[in-house]
């Protein structure tokens, strides 16, 4: 067997640009992108190429964005290719079985965290605000499920305890790119093994909305953290004073309690604002008024 693939790639944001860089910059072959259909960005609500279609079109890689696979055309144009493999990271579809079976080794998901845990489009999220200690990156062979599909490799790693969403994001994006380069080797030699997950474990990292930023001040110090870490650099915790929505962009828990009532500013200072939670202090310490810069 060749020791180079010829690898279609699957995904669209920056989490999926990571591994198609680190596979451009590999000794495999990556002969089209399947990424979905431009968006609207920004206040011109202009259709944007997303982070992965931007890198494709540099590295005069073909580009595909069928709304869906399950037209004959669509279909069609991915069995022409002839894959070795396809990789898919991020790309906010479900592919079906006649998809699956399209490349000769089948397709293969870079997935940021430890399943069974975290299945679904948020897992770096909800494993912060959850107040997970490791995370990580799953390597699986995919099946029609929603991220059921046997594990080829797993890597762990710690959650920092000041850790943000965006900080574990770009962190895992790295460490996936260099895990499916490994994996990668291992299914070309034939040296892939596979392990079933354990259903019985799953949980389900739901979408983030902006509804569940605001923050409940009856929820402990560290739960309110946790979700302040997750949150950031979106949708970013919030809350409301004098009808006014303030966003909290960092805040650290504090070694206190307090009698005072949730949500009541206890102390204001240089270090920031001391607000009672339902069990014990949490410190504000980086703000950001409607219309305002961060404080």
């Amino acid at each position: 067997m060749s020791s180079k693939l010829n690898v279609v790639f699957a995904g669209t944001p920056d989490f999926a640009a990571t591994s198609l860089q680190a596979l451009i910059n590999s000794h495999h072959s990556v002969i089209a992108c399947y990424l979905q259909p431009d968006r609207p960005a920004g206040r011109g609500r202009k259709l944007t190429p997303s982070p992965v279609k931007q890198l494709a079109l540099e590295h005069d890689i073909p580009v595909h964005q069928p709304v869906i696979f399950k037209q004959p055309d669509a279909l069609e144009t991915l069995q022409a290719l002839n894959a070795d493999i396809m990789v898919v990271v991020a790309y906010g579809l479900l592919l079906p079985q006649t998809v699956l079976d399209a490349p000769r080794l089948g397709c293969i998901n870079v997935h940021a965290s430890l399943l069974p845990r975290w299945r679904g489009a948020a897992p770096i999220q909800r494993a912060i605000a959850a107040g997970d200690k490791e995370t990580g990156i799953t390597i699986m062979q995919m099946d029609a499920g929603l991220d059921t599909g046997d594990s080829l490799s797993m890597t762990a790693t710690p959650i920092a305890a000041r850790e943000t969403g965006g900080q574990l994001h770009d962190r895992l994006a790295e460490i996936g790119a260099q895990a499916l380069l490994q994996t990668l080797v291992a299914i070309r030699d034939g040296a892939a093994q596979r392990t079933p997950q354990d259903h019985a474990g799953a949980t389900y990292a739901h979408k983030l909305n902006k509804e569940e930023a605001q923050l409940n001040w009856a929820q402990s110090a560290l739960q309110l953290n946790d979700q302040n870490r997750a949150f950031n650099p979106w949708p970013v915790a919030q809350t409301q004073l004098d009808e006014q929505r303030i966003r909290i962009w960092q805040a650290e828990p504090l070694a206190k309690s307090t009698e005072q009532p949730p949500g009541t500013i206890i102390t204001a200072h240089k270090d920031g604002l001391d607000v009672a939670t339902g069990d014990g202090v949490i410190r504000i310490k980086e703000l950001q008024l409607s219309s305002s810069k961060r404080l």
